[in-house]
């Protein structure tokens, strides 16, 4: 497989380097090393031929020499070829990212046949030229320090996990030992959380000075009970089903008209001579929602579970929710789309969608990848979910985010901070403690706080102080993501760290 490199190092090394700074030397001065897990180690993008080994044909870098002319021998030793950038303005811009485009788009062109492009840099200008490697059927594989916006992401064939390129490509490799099973938590029973529908159900018509509308009570009734999910609601596979089952006495339901109401404070519509328009779906409305449904696979890049993307259609299409546009189920409603190449597997609890360019085996089943049970901190679990999944934040509930903290927090006081090092103390005493916390989990929580500009061993390192970088970080991230919180939203994001430094 021919290959060609590119490196924006200024933008790899200062990354590096907030992170941990004996990374960032050991990326600067010894680059052979990386170059041999690159060839050697590092599998090839999806859709390469099978058994493909890399060529680097081409070694690029792109450097500043007004500020890292001492690197340039290691990178020289290495077979690059060097592109001086030096600052072109007085706040110390490069032209790297136009040479590095450039540069690109010439070997996209060239009679050599590039097989793969791949980029060191974490800028998300080179989106574009990364969806034309695309769009020209060329391979494309990315390494990007921090957090790479999701668009960025999601143009390339293969992003290299940065915390793997620190261990196994720079050598602070560490074997990653099994992690400790997770305590099995047991699911809410499906009778526990049709009754919480009933309560949120009765309080939302209590609350309500005329009739409530059944497609609202639907959007809204999943990010309100916990455990409710709207792929089978609560086993009974359709919104209606679970609400004639419930006993709401003396509210009415009228399907007909489309609304629930309490008789002794509420005019019936009939009465009133007004209707609520019934869900319904038109072909139209069908095209959109398979589009959507299409987006969330393909931003994904793996097997997405039937119970967010019926959530998904909920929060976009809140009108569907009662009936599934008169499918009954979402089973139905989803088999009814047209969803293209992609494929719906039910042999897994919930269901799942997958597009068979990106193959990925689904979990074996809701609780193969259990967390524990987040008890009174459910309530923030809805905006902690939107979260995770607008920037790919782990969902530690408030009691695991307590022990990497404070885990963290121990270590910084005994050790000074090393990114890799510190990195596995935390998960060790998080484990030690009976948290399933993975490496990827504290990495994440630590490149948080870092990127937040918190200054490691300046006397600050205390819980408090770390939660609130961390925190400042992942709203910043929501932000980048154009994930609209509002401002309950954002004081939910708060509470959560809040009430981990209680825990």
């Amino acid at each position: 497989m021919k290959s060609a490199l590119f490196v924006d190092f200024d933008n790899v090394f200062s990354g590096l380097r907030r992170l941990d700074p004996a990374v960032a030397d050991r990326f600067a001065f010894q680059p052979m090393n990386w170059i041999r897990w690159l060839t050697d180690a590092l599998p090839a993008p999806p859709h390469a031929p099978e058994g493909a080994a890399r060529r680097l044909l081409v070694r690029r870098c792109y450097l500043n020499p007004q500020v890292y002319q001492r690197f340039r021998p290691a990178f020289n030793r290495a077979g690059f070829e060097i592109i001086d950038c030096p600052a072109m303005t007085s706040e110390g811009k490069t032209s790297t990212d136009i040479h590095m485009v450039l540069d690109i788009v010439e070997l996209l062109q060239h009679q050599v046949h590039y097989d793969e492009f791949i980029v060191f840099s974490a800028d998300a200008d080179f989106t574009p030229v990364l969806r034309k490697l695309r769009r020209w059927d060329r391979r494309t594989t990315v390494l990007a320090i921090g957090f790479p916006s999701a668009a960025y992401q999601a143009s390339a064939d293969l992003l290299i996990d940065q915390d793997e390129f620190i261990r196994a490509g720079l050598g602070f490799d560490e074997p990653e030992s099994a992690p400790a099973a997770p305590p099995v938590v047991p699911e809410r029973s499906k009778a526990d959380v049709a009754r919480d529908v009933g309560v949120f159900i009765s309080k939302a018509v209590a609350g309500s000075s005329k009739p409530v509308a059944l497609p609202w009570l639907a959007s809204k009734a999943p990010a309100e009970v916990n455990g409710l999910d709207p792929a089978d609601w609560a086993g009974f596979n359709s919104f209606r089903a679970l609400v004639d089952s419930l006993k709401l006495e003396p509210l009415l339901v009228r399907w007909e008209t489309g609304v629930i109401l309490d008789p002794a404070r509420h005019e019936s519509p009939e009465r009133s001579g007004t209707t609520v328009k019934q869900a319904g779906v038109s072909t139209g409305n069908l095209a959109a929602v398979g589009q959507l449904v299409r987006d969330e696979v393909a931003a994904a890049r793996r097997p997405v579970p039937c119970g967010r993307l019926a959530q998904l259609i909920i929060d976009r299409h809140g009108s569907l929710a009662a009936d599934w546009g008169g499918k009954a189920t979402f089973r139905r409603f989803l088999e009814a789309l047209d969803l293209g190449p992609l494929r719906t597997d039910w042999s897994v609890a919930g269901g799942f969608v997958t597009d068979p360019d990106f193959p990925s085996p689904p979990p074996a089943g809701p609780n193969s990848s259990a967390r524990p049970e987040w008890g009174i901190d459910s309530d923030l679990l809805p905006v902690m979910n939107l979260v995770h999944v607008a920037t790919g934040m782990p969902l530690l509930s408030p009691v695991e985010l307590h022990a990497v903290l404070v885990a963290l927090s121990a270590d910084l006081q005994a050790q000074p901070f090393q990114l890799a090092e510190t990195g596995k103390r935390v998960r060790d005493q998080c484990r030690e403690a009976g948290h399933a916390i993975s490496r990827a989990d504290v990495s994440f929580v630590l490149k948080g706080i870092v990127l937040g500009g918190h200054p490691f061993g300046e006397g600050a390192d205390d819980p408090k102080s770390l939660a609130q970088r961390f925190i400042d970080s992942v709203l910043e991230l929501s932000r980048r993501e154009q994930l609209p919180l509002d401002e309950s939203q954002v004081a939910q994001v708060r509470a959560w760290a809040d009430r981990s430094l209680t825990r």
